[in-house]
């Protein structure tokens, strides 16, 4: 039985089918629009007739489009014989003017002369429909030489299930002869194929914040406001990119598979904004060097998809209820400040104090209670630009609402799809010796508070086989916090000689490299600092000796004596707790600085997906100390 679909989304509910079919090198990018399921609905192609049919389908006469008949012998004079006369076969539509692909989801209109497919998707699944809905994309080939010339379309395949249409330069001297195809099946995805001719696609669309999701930690988040005029931002190319558009009910999302692909995000347009006059900019198109490669699009709608809450000095340690609701359950998101570095919260469902490895107790920053959204900036989370609210995961999402992350893994394969959200990566390592037999905290504090309480109690004798748990407890739990930090060290200097390789074979990156190296350098000068408060095993293994020492005959000073040895226990893990945190809030910043700092130069871009990947492999299972992606 399926679950009902969510009432704030009910009327805006879309099955979203499965991908039919990929080859193995195929990159999707796929993006729902929430609406009713619907049966089987028809796959239609049009031909416009005459003319370029317009972006505003209010002025389209659809009265004056032909159906293109599935089995072209249906245009003979007489369908019965030429179906028997081979002489008819190998015969090839010849559009007189657009051409317009329509399915439930989705318009595509092609136009021959400028080579430009622009993109609707429908406010209501039906097709047909005199409503196409919201432009969301205009895609455009991009030539090694240039601007592609007008094309020829070409129907490449037409069938119930499937539709597609080739794009083939008229110019018979233009090197890229090849054909570009777009692929359309019953579902929102559009599948663009281009040939290695070409350098790739320009996909034409009002993007506010484009977004390369982290999933093991923290996304990048570019925002197209503050950018200048004609700004070229370069983007990691990690097979996954979500567009949020303007007016925040509708996004954008692209996957491909691996290859050298190169993503960019363009501004081209400024805009002021009437209520405000505050300059406003929007990137205009996304860009990928395709490598020879499939990219696939989608589009994602929703009342409420995402939303934008501009933080002001008045709202600090205020409970600042939004006036935006999430219109259906689902992992929702904000990234907010935390010790000077860009942090992911997802949104919980109370209002909480909480504790964290670096910037220790305060008001948790989100929270979604009865419907109602509430952030919480205070002096450790402070107040200032925006907080961008979004999901890419959903968590108890009606069953039809598809996900990012569902569509992530019909588009690009269930087992690449795993290596991208790595679920595995991102559960907590256990610090638990008697895993759920444990019966206090799995910390110096912890353990150090269950002993204490037995002394208190005058039981030290009675009860040291409790007591020599609890310390066996302590010692597995900071020699797995030492280990942690070994891991950091290691990767801090595996780190450094690989930057080091990079910029010896690529001069140019000299700067991007040394300033990513600057902050790895922060790893190995924290755990020196803190080296004489962490002590070592042996110390550990002393202070084990002496508490246990305590439990062999009652004593009046026995108490006096554990709460000494209580605050060297405490000393030694407080500073191994430190250092672990700011190991992992430092690889968190090169991971994103590897990302943010690539913007400007392209060559970095190339590079920034393997510094990033050798900073999520550490990331991986962190400590329950550190900022993990489940928190």
């Amino acid at each position: 039985m399926r679950t009902p679909a969510h009432p704030a989304s009910q009327a805006l509910r879309r099955r979203f089918p499965p991908c039919a079919s990929f080859l193995a090198g195929a990159l999707l990018l796929l993006i729902p629009a929430f609406a009713p399921a619907t049966s089987a609905a028809s796959l239609l192609l049009w031909d416009t007739g005459s003319g370029l049919l317009g972006d505003k389908p209010e002025t389209w006469n659809r009265q004056a489009w032909k159906a293109v008949p599935s089995d072209l012998l249906e245009l003979e004079a007489n369908p019965v014989k030429a179906r028997s006369d081979p002489g008819y076969y190998g015969r090839e539509y010849a559009f007189s003017g657009d051409a317009v692909v329509e399915n439930a989801h989705l318009i595509a209109v092609f136009h021959a002369a400028t080579a430009t497919t622009t993109l609707f998707a429908k406010d209501t699944p039906t097709a047909p429909t005199p409503n196409p809905g919201h432009r969301f994309a205009a895609c455009t080939p991009i030539g090694k030489s240039g601007p592609v010339p007008p094309v020829r379309l070409q129907l490449l395949r037409h069938a119930a299930d499937e539709v597609i249409i080739g794009l083939t330069p008229t110019a018979s001297d233009h090197p890229d002869t090849a054909v570009t195809s777009f692929s359309f099946g019953r579902s929102e995805i559009v599948e663009i194929r281009t040939p290695d001719s070409l350098q790739g696609l320009r996909i034409s669309s009002p993007i506010e914040y484009g977004i390369i999701p982290g999933y093991v930690t923290d996304d990048l988040v570019f925002p197209a406001r503050g950018a200048e005029d004609n700004s070229v931002v370069h983007l990691p190319s990690e097979n996954v990119f979500v567009g949020l558009l303007e007016g925040g009910s509708h996004a954008l999302m692209a996957t491909w598979p691996q290859g050298r692909q190169q993503v960019r995000l363009r501004n081209l347009t400024s805009l002021r904004t009437v209520d405000t006059a505050e300059a406003r900019t929007r990137f205009d198109t996304f860009e990928i060097d395709t490598d020879g490669k499939s990219l696939c699009l989608a589009p994602m709608t929703a009342p409420g998809l995402w939303h934008r809450q501009t933080l002001l000095a008045t709202h600090l340690e205020t409970d600042l209820q939004l006036a935006w609701k999430p219109p259906f359950p689902a992992r929702w998101k904000t990234q907010l400040t935390e010790a000077d570095i860009r942090t992911t919260f997802n949104f919980h469902e109370t209002r909480a104090e909480i504790w964290r490895g670096v910037p220790g107790s305060y008001i948790y920053p989100a929270w979604i209670q009865n419907g109602t959204a509430y952030l919480h900036p205070g002096k450790k989370i402070p107040p200032k630009g925006d907080a961008i609210i979004y999901f890419l995961e959903g968590n108890d999402t009606p069953a039809g609402i598809p996900t990012p992350y569902d569509m992530i893994r019909e588009t690009l394969g269930r087992s690449f799809a795993g290596e991208i959200m790595d679920t595995s990566g991102r559960r907590l390592r256990t610090h638990h010796r008697r895993g759920g037999d444990g019966v206090h905290r799995a910390c110096t504090c912890g353990c150090t508070e269950a002993i204490q309480a037995v002394f208190e109690a005058g039981q030290e004798v009675e009860r040291k086989d409790y007591v020599q748990g609890a310390l066996d407890d302590m010692i597995y739990f900071v020699a797995r916090h030492v280990d942690r930090i070994g891991e950091y060290q290691r990767f801090a200097d595996g780190l450094s000689r690989r930057l080091d390789a990079l910029a010896a074979a690529n001069p140019g990156l000299k700067e991007y490299l040394e300033g990513l190296k600057e902050i790895s350098a922060q790893i190995p000068q924290e755990c020196t600092v803190q080296k004489e408060n962490m002590k070592s095993p042996q110390h550990t293994d002393d202070l084990a000796k002496r508490t246990l020492a305590l439990t062999r005959e009652k004593a009046p000073g026995n108490v006096a004596a554990y709460m000494l040895l209580l605050k060297e226990w405490r000393e030694m893990g407080g500073s191994q707790d430190y250092v672990v945190a700011q190991c992992h809030v430092i690889t968190r910043r090169i991971f994103q600085e590897a990302g943010y700092r690539a913007a400007a130069n392209p060559q970095a871009a190339l590079v920034a997906p393997e510094i990033r990947s050798l900073c999520r492999q550490t990331l991986r299972n962190p400590d329950g100390y550190e900022v993990w992606a489940e928190y």
